[in-house]
């Protein structure tokens, strides 16, 4: 060792020292337990500080498939290879009396496993009756639940535990309280003079009618700028309405206005002449004909609070939530009902349970939830004015009762009686269907099967309320039809409709059918009550067309909220499945048809 390294020897020695001394200062007790990244701590770590809760009691949400077996062992013995309700969701795990209620008990008879109505009388079968009108309001709620959990009257227990949001902004939607269709027809006829409209139609579990209130307090702001109601109350009863037009006195025709209770054999029993009154608003006053007309046809307009008239081709349909997302086969028009037009227009059932009929009207399809929903469904209750909303889309307007009326007419004609006038009106509103041939539903359900012999028009293979509808095609001025490049077509042509322009709706033309525009919000609404249509409504066409100056941007821009289509579809799998196509365009593909199209940002 040399002289030259000895002071760094040193050096080594001292800083060796040094950390062995700071180690022995620093080091902890012999008891004392020890760590490599710290100092102990107060609590030993093998000791838990945290003790977990008790798991909830497993509901629908999360019960297992063996416990949602036991709870459909005794219906699966009759209704073997039923379709699952659920077969879009694969992870719904649910039994059969989850949602219909009942007893699951095997070796029950149909009596004891069921759960039996209150009438019936009114329920002969399994299939949607006929004409129930007010039936559901005088059955008890586990009957209603039994036979369509999605009835809006027990959907908050059937379907509430996973679509609760869903069940109540629908009890508020427009197509459940219909007060578009009272408070326009009262304001335009005189019978109240508010146009924020103040009627709506919804019902309780037993039937009751409801007062339904906003679920938020809303400003005379918010019902000015955006069309909230505050309230919507049950129709009145007619007797208890004034005349609301007084002017309607000086209506020509009719007699000497009646004494209360002494008829005349001059006016036809419950319909009183046209006049309303000498006096007005005083002796001998009428109630007011809106009123009364409104209470007549409530129960048989389309609504939601009851089952469709199951009585023609375009009125087969259930009620509440099933009303749209159980389809029922009732139009055989490819472009109106997409691929559900195979199985006819009668309402029958093509279910693999072999329980079910199949040769009994009043079925769906499938016993099966779904959110291909074809137009031909929405047009069960759209058929309400004939002359706008769906039917316009599938390019048809309500028959004028006089083209091509040789088909449509006896030879003879016919003056029903009182009874056949009573019996004909109960299937068809309309007092000419009682002198005609499509009076008989029978042969309403086969009339567009007379289109190749018809010169003026054709029919439509829907026929809601026994109303009959013709299409409208492209003419020119002086009536004669023209193809799609204007050319005229012949009269005497055998193929001139089917060379003429259908005017059907060009998103339909394109595969579209209603649910590829109108879902979420538009159907199922935002829990707010709305009074008009386009209050209620999210999109436009500038979400998805854009305008001159800007790009679509695929949020809707309607009044009723903004909803970003490209994230809920591709998040939510929502109708109809939007994806980015490239940087500048995105892929709609109809829920329906399948159809892709490109929407360019």
């Amino acid at each position: 060792m040399t002289n030259s390294s000895l002071p760094l020897d040193v050096g080594r020695w001292t800083l060796n020292v040094g950390r062995l001394s700071f180690l022995l200062l620093f080091a902890p007790p012999a008891n004392a337990q020890s760590s490599a990244y710290g100092p102990p701590t107060a609590v030993p770590p093998n000791e838990s500080i945290t003790h977990p809760a008790a798991r909830p009691p497993r509901n629908w949400i999360d019960q297992t498939q063996a416990q949602a077996d036991a709870k459909s062992a005794g219906c699966n013995e009759c209704h073997a290879r039923i379709e699952p309700m659920h077969a879009a969701e694969q992870n719904v795990v649910l039994g059969c009396i989850d949602c219909h209620g009942g007893n699951p008990a095997k070796g029950l008879k149909k009596e004891q496993a069921h759960i039996p109505p209150l009438h019936p009388e009114f329920w002969q079968n399994s299939a949607n009756p006929p004409r129930s009108d007010i039936w559901l309001n005088h059955e008890s709620p586990e009957f209603i639940q039994f036979m369509n959990p999605g009835d809006l009257r027990v959907a908050d227990k059937a379907c509430g535990l996973c679509h609760g949001e869903i069940v109540r902004n629908v009890d508020h939607s427009m197509m459940n309280h219909g007060a578009m269709l009272w408070g326009a027809a009262l304001y335009n006829n005189g019978g109240t003079n508010f146009k924020n409209y103040h009627y709506g139609q919804a019902y309780g579990p037993n039937g009751e009618p409801l007062k339904l209130i906003n679920y938020t307090p809303v400003s005379p702001n918010d019902t000015k700028t955006h069309g909230i109601l505050p309230y919507l109350e049950p129709l009145p009863r007619f007797n208890l309405s004034n005349p609301g037009n007084v002017l309607r006195i000086f209506e020509k025709g009719g007699e000497k206005q009646l004494q209360l209770g002494n008829p005349t054999v001059n006016e036809p029993p419950g319909r009183p002449l046209r006049r309303l009154s000498e006096r007005g608003l005083g002796t001998l006053n009428r109630t007011d004909p809106v009123f009364l007309g409104l209470q007549k046809t409530r129960l048989h307009d389309p609504l939601l609070g009851f089952l469709g008239s199951n009585d023609h081709p375009g009125d087969f349909r259930s009620s509440g939530c099933s009303a749209c997302h159980v389809v029922y086969a009732n139009d055989r028009s490819p472009s109106n009902s997409g691929w559900w037009s195979k199985y006819g227009h009668d309402g029958l059932s093509f279910t693999a349970d072999k329980s079910i009929p199949k040769n009994e009207r009043g079925h769906p399809v499938f016993h099966q939830f779904t959110r291909s929903i074809p137009s031909s469904q929405c047009m069960n209750c759209h058929m309400h004015q004939g002359n706008l909303f769906v039917n316009p889309y599938l390019g048809y307007i309500w028959w004028d009762q006089e083209t091509d009326g040789e088909f449509m007419y006896p030879e003879k004609q016919h003056n029903p009686t009182d009874a056949e006038l009573v019996r004909s009106t109960e299937v068809n509103p309309e007092a000419a269907a009682a002198r005609g041939l499509w009076g008989d539903p029978d042969f309403a359900a086969h009339v567009a099967e007379l289109n190749p012999q018809l010169k003026h028009t054709q029919f439509a293979d829907y026929h809601g309320h026994g109303w009959i509808f013709r299409a409208i095609f492209k003419h020119d001025r002086k009536g004669v039809l023209l193809d799609l490049a204007d050319h005229p077509i012949a009269f005497d042509d055998p193929q001139k409709f089917a060379k003429a322009v259908h005017l059907k709706d060009v998103h339909l033309a394109r595969g579209m059918q209603c649910v590829d525009c109108h879902f979420l919000t538009d159907v199922h609404g935002n829990g707010q009550l709305y009074g008009e249509p386009r209050n209620a409504t999210t999109i436009t066409c500038v979400d998805c067309h854009g305008t001159v100056a800007e790009r679509p941007t695929l949020v809707t821009s309607g009044n009723a909220g903004q909803i970003d289509l490209l994230h809920r579809s591709r998040c939510h799998r929502r109708s109809p499945s939007i994806s980015r196509h490239s940087p500048r365009t995105r892929r709609c593909i109809a829920s329906v048809s399948g159809i892709s199209h490109i929407v360019a940002l």
